[in-house]
């Protein structure tokens, strides 16, 4: 089958020129497998960190966001069948979702909303997890409640902003400001229901202070947070929460003490790399979604499309993200 791979390690992890098409077999469903047909994925800053660490001449194949369609299954599923149309991330353990067909654990899987296309839903899976999982799992807010407190999502035009925005303004009673630096992005964080957007190249507290805010309860640290760490400590309320996705170098949890800060990670990957007890949570949570979806409730993270699945749009795409300047998710579709 076809797929595309990081086939070499590069120089200085500046290897994108080794995003290649490959041939491999094409997998045996086992166990709680599902063999899925892939017809969409979506790239995310997952993708470019996986290909820049990449340290071997050994191929891997990326991508961790896709909609397809069930071939067969193991002898232990027994959520999908074959002819399921079906959206998940998938894990970094495995190979990922730049092939024709797929191995995935039926337990971080789910069916596909039936009122998007299948690009527009490939945007959503792993944001979708990413999100919920920092909302509700790290940062303990609950459905329906948190009125009083304000969350602040630094970065929030790009994935995971789209859908944290959209979650939170949805599901809690917070207040949500997100923020974003260009009139573009600003409006499209607008769209996804933030109550506020400041700007994040412009200090934070100042930032606040311009729509009469002077601390918040929850920060979400989408990117950057090496940058703008210290504002944090200034702007988190006493007994605030700090919810961290990005990789800074260091974190130096001392200064958070003072004002008795809880510091929270959220990484996606962990309950299917893990396979811990709970892992089935991401396949309800996805179907949860799914369903918010449907009922009009939440709206695709759709930013751009690509055109087909080939290497050529999956290097242009990683480029892309590379700028920083990402708006939604891009996609792809059908090889």
């Amino acid at each position: 089958m076809k797929a595309i791979a990081i086939t070499h390690s590069g120089e200085q992890s500046d290897n994108l020129d080794y995003l290649l098409e490959i041939d491999i077999p094409v997998p045996i469903a086992t166990g709680r497998d599902l063999l899925i047909e892939v017809k969409a994925v979506a790239v995310n800053p997952a993708d470019v960190k996986v290909r820049a660490w990449h340290n071997t001449n050994t191929p891997r194949v990326l991508g961790w966001d896709a909609v397809g369609i069930v071939k067969s299954v193991g002898e232990n599923v027994t959520l999908f069948k074959p002819g399921d149309e079906v959206w998940y991330a998938g894990t970094l353990t495995r190979p990922g979702s730049n092939s024709e067909y797929q191995l995935v654990d039926e337990r971080i899987v789910a069916h596909k909303p039936t009122s998007l296309s299948r690009a527009s839903a490939a945007a959503m899976p792993l944001t979708s997890i990413t999100a919920w999982e920092l909302l509700f799992d790290r940062l303990g807010i609950e459905e329906g409640g948190n009125a009083g407190d304000t969350l602040l999502i630094v970065g929030a035009a790009g994935g995971v902003g789209s859908m944290l925005t959209q979650l939170a303004r949805q599901l809690t009673k917070m207040t949500v400001i997100g923020t974003a630096s260009r009139p573009e992005s600003q409006e499209w964080v607008k769209k996804a229901g933030a109550h506020e957007v400041i700007d994040h190249s412009k200090p934070l507290d100042e930032e606040l202070a311009r729509i009469g805010i002077n601390e918040v309860t929850h920060v979400a640290s989408l990117t950057n947070t090496d940058v703008h760490y210290h504002e944090y400590i200034k702007i988190i309320a006493p007994q605030g929460k700090l919810g961290i996705v990005d990789d800074p170098k260091f974190i130096d949890a001392v200064p958070l003490k003072g004002k008795c800060i809880s510091l929270h990670w959220e990484a996606m990957f962990a309950r299917s790399m893990f396979e811990t007890k709970d892992m089935i949570n991401q396949h309800l949570l996805l179907k949860r979604v799914a369903e918010l979806v449907d009922n009009g409730v939440i709206q695709t993270t759709q930013g751009e499309h690509y055109g087909h699945i080939t290497a050529e749009n999956l290097r242009r795409a990683h480029k892309k993200i590379e700028t920083g300047r990402m708006i939604g998710k891009i996609v792809l579709e059908n090889f």
